[in-house]
């Protein structure tokens, strides 16, 4: 269901744009903002923020600038925004490596709840359990089932530590109480690869990703990681109906400022992008892409971020996963 303008603002705190508006500094914004993006271009997060930019910028009556900074982990990109200037032109759209970077990158010197001051929750991408034909699984009982008899042995694909691809698998394991072996690969194209071509077994990844192979017979897609039914591929259950309590996990997008950016700031880039994203237009382009959009502005993001970082750092911390 389309989230209609009203619904959006009250979930974002915000009664009126108008009002967050008269808040904030006259000045600003005084000169084109940037959105650093932490990761290479083209990718989920890349995307929503290129959806954004020009919207929020006529709202906002300057540029919006996207700029990809990405490595380590999305530390480089995350540090140069916390490192900037706390006046509102300088912002980070990022997703769950914001959560799990003092797990991975424990030198980085970057603290997800202290460095950066929450703007927008932004989209929601829910992932896809997906397995190679060859495997003798119909549905998620039976998956889990082979999965036990596999004792370790099965081939879950993945494309980086700490990726919302693993921590997906690593969450499967630990509620459902399986066991795969998890092979890391260098890019996405590449663990799509060996899926197809049956070198691994297992995937957890994005629909957008996975659907068009199920549809064409080449994977064997069986539930979705969501806590509740994707738009993209309603007749999936999700991993919760189909018996694994309390499983929900996704690829996220959020905006963030650096710590220390004006109250007053924040809520008027709240509003802007909660007005944003209630666009037809914007909604559109979201759901070509797989993203579901999410309403909620500094206080539901700084929640969410809590929550997240408390179900995926003991995970990582558990299996003694660190990059580098």
């Amino acid at each position: 269901m389309p989230l209609l303008r009203r619904d959006v603002l009250r979930a974002a705190g915000l009664a009126w744009p108008a009002a967050a508006a008269a808040q904030a500094p006259a000045a600003w914004p005084a000169r084109p903002i940037r959105i650093i993006v932490p990761f290479a271009p083209g990718g989920v997060i890349d995307v929503v923020a290129r959806i954004l930019a020009e919207p929020t910028a006529r709202r906002l009556g300057q540029p919006v600038v996207v700029e990809n900074l990405p490595g380590g982990g999305a530390t480089i990109g995350a540090r140069a925004v916390a490192r900037a200037a706390p006046d509102g032109h300088t912002l980070l759209l990022t997703g769950a490596a914001q959560a799990v970077m003092p797990a991975l990158y424990p030198d980085a010197g970057l603290d997800p709840l202290e460095d950066f001051a929450p703007v927008a929750l932004l989209g929601n991408q829910p992932f896809v359990v997906a397995v190679h034909p060859d495997v003798p699984a119909q549905d998620v009982r039976s998956l889990l089932a082979w999965l036990r008899a596999k004792r370790g042995e099965a081939n879950f694909a993945t494309t980086g530590i700490g990726a919302a691809s693993h921590l997906s698998g690593e969450l499967l394991k630990r509620l459902a109480g399986v066991d795969f072996t998890v092979v890391i690969y260098r890019g996405t194209p590449q663990a799509v690869t060996d899926l197809v071509a049956g070198r691994a077994d297992l995937m957890i990844d994005s629909q957008t990703l996975l659907a068009p192979l199920a549809r064409d017979g080449r994977v064997r897609a069986l539930a979705v990681t969501t806590a509740r039914r994707s738009r993209l591929l309603p007749e999936l259950p999700t991993l919760q109906e189909a018996g694994i309590a309390g499983y929900a996990a996704s690829s996220w997008q959020a905006l963030h400022a650096p710590a220390g950016t004006p109250g007053p700031i924040l809520a008027r880039l709240a509003a802007a992008v909660a007005e944003v994203q209630a666009e037809p237009e914007v909604q559109a382009r979201y759901a070509a892409s797989g993203v579901e959009p999410l309403a909620g502005g500094p206080a539901e993001l700084g929640a969410h971020l809590r929550r997240e970082m408390d179900t995926w750092l003991p995970i990582l911390r558990a299996t003694g996963a660190r990059a580098g």
